[in-house]
């Protein structure tokens, strides 16, 4: 169920407990005034209306505390329901005194059909909210753990992630330092071959000559590959760069729309809730009034808020950290090959 399907919910059962508990107050205040009025002394008849005001008044205070109480989840203890199952009773004899004195049975029925429909709805409501607010308890714990889960998740990967690069380049500086002890085998080699050569004959010295003069060219190609790859490394990584750029400018983008077209907030959110949504919406360029919108906070708060960050030189979100590791990850096997 939807958070609006809840709110739509809350606020029907409002409207009906309300529209139930004005009637019946209107209906007593109008059935009780008579009863008052002929048990009053003369010229005081003009005070009959305050006591059913007074009992009325003591419903609506029940009804409204309790509303509030089971909104957040709270209990009042003994003494509310004393109150209200008191209220409630004092309401029916006061509307149905008259009618029992005079020994009127359809009116007793009658004018008791008000208050207990006011009674059985306050208790109806209450029940109602306590359930729908351990539902939505309920809800938001099942959520929590969820979002905690996925995070664990997240980090789980990130780490297996960081993992896997630190065995890449490991195993990149064990070829590495294969190659060189291999050159160096190869050197050490052909210095011997060419101490060796040295004691031939003029031909085989010529001939070592065109070898080593072979070696060089062979030497001088592999640098200039060398370089070459490098400048297209160079190139490849500039390139991404603009390219993580562009996403990141595109994401902020969207992110704005996305904060410039969400619903005004129903309620005031809480502050750190508040302080890290305005701090993106002042990353974001966001105008004031529309972040005091989804916050609920009042605009002045929101206006101290946006200088702070402001003078703190607020960070733009790291929009392109996924595609900045997704990119290197792919890149690196193939920097590798190349080396």
């Amino acid at each position: 169920m939807s958070p609006d399907q809840i709110r739509s919910a809350e606020k029907a059962l409002a409207v009906g407990t309300w529209t139930i508990t004005l009637g019946a107050v209107l209906y007593s205040v109008l059935t009780v005034t008579p009863l008052m009025s002929g048990h009053t002394p003369k010229g005081w008849q003009w005070t009959a209306p305050i006591l059913p005001l007074v009992v009325d008044a003591a419903v609506v205070i029940v009804i409204r505390m309790d509303s509030t109480l089971a909104r957040l989840g709270g209990d009042g203890g003994r003494w509310p329901v004393v109150l209200r199952w008191m209220t409630g009773a004092m309401t029916v004899l006061l509307n149905v005194g008259l009618s029992a004195l005079n020994r009127d049975a359809v009116g007793v029925s009658v004018h008791a059909v008000a208050p207990l429909l006011l009674i059985v709805t306050a208790e109806t409501s209450l029940a109602y909210r306590r359930a729908i607010a351990a539902a939505l308890a309920a809800r938001e714990a099942r959520e929590r753990d969820e979002r905690t889960e996925r995070e664990r998740r997240t980090e789980e990967r990130r780490r297996q992630e960081r993992e896997d690069r630190l065995a890449d380049y490991e195993r990149a500086e064990q070829r590495e330092r294969e190659r060189r002890e291999h050159d160096a085998r190869m050197a050490r080699e052909e210095r011997e071959h060419a101490e060796r050569m040295a004691r031939e004959e003029r031909e085989e010295r010529a001939l070592r000559e065109a070898a080593e003069r072979d070696e060089q060219r062979r030497r001088d190609d592999a640098e200039r590959r060398e370089r070459e790859r490098r400048e297209r490394e160079v190139s490849e990584r500039e390139r991404r760069e603009r390219d993580r750029e562009r996403r990141a400018e595109q994401d902020a983008e969207r992110l704005r729309q996305e904060l410039m077209s969400a619903p005004a907030a129903t309620e005031r959110l809480p502050e750190d809730d508040a302080r890290l949504k305005i701090q993106t919406a002042v990353a974001l360029r966001v105008p004031q009034r529309r972040a005091a919108e989804l916050t609920g906070w009042s605009a002045g708060w929101v206006a101290n808020r946006y200088r702070e960050f402001s003078e703190a030189g607020p960070e733009r979100p790291a929009l392109h950290a996924v595609h900045t590791t997704d990119e290197e990850t792919t890149a690196r096997p193939a920097e590798e090959q190349a080396s």
